[in-house]
């Protein structure tokens, strides 16, 4: 039987390009996601570090910004680009095992979902995901191949990582386990695996300057995250959600793990997986957290399914592989992508089962409402004007959309905004939307109701729901330097 290997990572390249351009069609559908909005702001404010996150997905998409301008599918582009990269990546993982080309086409397959739901929106979620697919296919190079150099490959992998996100780390302590739980320690004392970890510390070391300069902020931040995810019981669930990510997948990648424990080259596969996913159980993660681990499994199982003697000689045992992981990327489309009409049907279901859909509707109202606000304001309180915004989607929307109504940009509390000040002259008055009536009031001597949140498509989100109501208010009770060393928070 011919292998077909160049073919099946042409096919693979070809549904990597396919999710993109599926990306670009559907990616303006709806609005900027709330997340975006503070991506895009930090994009505007370059630097080495931020509250929230590394460097990287701020640096692309301070990119699309100078190529597509404030397009939300240019913005979008580079998300979805890695992803796709993705795809095409564990295909070719396949190939490093020796598989032919079915396996490298199942494998393409069964990574196309995550890549399909990331790729929606620009987020550090893709380039985090690209680099542990990275990581774990210049693993596998090296383990094939037996040659120590792609070691530097695998440390600029994972330095790439720690500018996405710092999750990566999980799965450095993965393949250190590996290796030396394996036949493969011998790597330990390669002079080349010293020189990746090496390459791992230079890439990341410019953020990591800026995080002993800032204190380590980052470590405030997700201390304050984790406390909220696990009292809202968004870390429930760990081991169920891994099932709810890989859906028709899971006897594939459970193949891989087992496929890669058996073998003596790729046993450190199997480390790589099982030592994140206790980690992130023990740390009470978030489900996805792990989903950058399954593409090497999805890979490893491949290749094993190849190998079975009812694959290869039925091909209907192979179409019918291929025909439910088609069915598992048609599943991930359906709820992941913008494709259907807001005031539909299709929307408000998909809408429950994802609702990052509800998080894109009605930012250039909110705008558009505090701009007929301050309209509304007599011109000498118009000149000493502040927007105060609650969260970085009121923020990163103000700024945003705000120049088309020439009002001034926001100013916020939380996260990377707090560096960025309150203005000079600081406001005499402020629109803040955003905030609870109580805080408010403690902190100003009058607030009066303005305005309602809405939105055109009278879609319920967090923005109509949780903080409707916009003010005015007048007489901050302490000095604006006061006030602000007091406001930081996260969120």
């Amino acid at each position: 039987m011919k292998t077909g290997r160049g073919d099946g990572a042409a096919i693979a390249a070809a549904l990597a390009l396919a999710t993109v351009i599926a990306h670009v069609l559907t990616g303006g559908r709806y609005g900027f996601h709330r997340d975006e909005l503070a991506t895009l702001d930090d994009a505007r404010h370059l630097a080495w570090g931020y509250v929230a996150y590394p460097p990287v997905t701020p640096f692309f998409g301070r990119l699309s910004l100078e190529l597509f301008g404030e397009s939300l599918r240019g913005f979008r582009f580079f998300a979805a680009l890695a992803d796709g990269a993705a795809v095409w990546i564990t295909a070719l993982m396949a190939r490093q095992m020796r598989g032919g080309r079915w396996a490298q086409i199942l494998a393409a397959l069964a990574s196309l979902p995550f890549s399909i739901g990331a790729g929606a929106l620009m987020q550090y979620v893709s380039f985090d995901y690209l680099s542990w697919v990275l990581t774990a296919y210049f693993t596998v190079c090296a383990l094939a191949s037996e040659d120590a150099r792609w070691w530097m490959a695998a440390g600029a992998a994972i330095g790439l990582g720690m500018l996405a996100k710092y999750s990566i780390p999980f799965f450095a302590a993965g393949l250190i386990a590996g290796l030396a739980l394996t036949g493969a320690r011998r790597y330990l004392r390669s002079k080349w695996l010293w020189t990746g970890a090496a390459i791992a510390l230079m890439v990341f070391l410019p953020n990591l300057i800026w995080q002993a300069r800032n204190h380590f902020i980052y470590l405030d931040f997700v201390r304050h995250i984790h406390a909220r995810d696990v009292a809202l019981g968004r870390t429930r669930g760990f081991l169920p959600g891994q099932i709810k990510l890989t859906l028709f997948a899971l006897p594939l990648w459970a193949a891989g793990l087992w496929f890669c424990w058996t073998s003596v080259r790729f046993r450190p596969i199997a480390w790589m997986y099982l030592v994140p996913l206790a980690l992130f159980l023990a740390a009470q993660g978030r489900d996805y957290y792990l989903a950058g681990a399954y593409p090497m499994l999805y890979a490893a199982g491949a290749v094993g399914l190849e190998s079975w003697r009812p694959f290869k000689t039925r091909g209907l045992a192979r179409w019918a592989a291929a025909l439910i992981l088609v069915a598992n990327a048609a599943i991930a489309t359906l709820f992941t992508l913008p494709i259907a009409p807001v005031d539909s049907g299709w929307f408000k279901i998909a809408s429950r089962v994802n609702g990052d859909f509800l998080e894109e509707i009605g930012w250039p109202d909110l705008v558009q409402t505090v701009a007929g606000i301050r309209d509304s304001l007599p011109a000498g309180e118009r000149q000493h004007l502040g927007i105060l915004a609650g969260n970085y989607g009121e923020a990163g929307a103000i700024d945003l959309y705000g120049p088309r109504y020439r009002l001034p940009r926001a100013i916020s509390g939380v996260n990377s905004f707090w560096a960025r000040g309150y203005g000079d002259p600081p406001p005499e008055v402020v629109i803040a939307a955003g905030f609870s009536r109580d805080f408010l009031q403690r902190n100003f001597e009058s607030c009066q109701v303005a305005a309602k949140v809405w939105n055109r498509f009278g879609v319920r989100n967090e923005e109509t729901a949780d903080h409707p109501d916009i003010f005015v208010c007048r007489g901050l009770k302490q000095s604006w330097p006061e006030f602000w060393r007091q406001f930081r928070y996260f969120g």
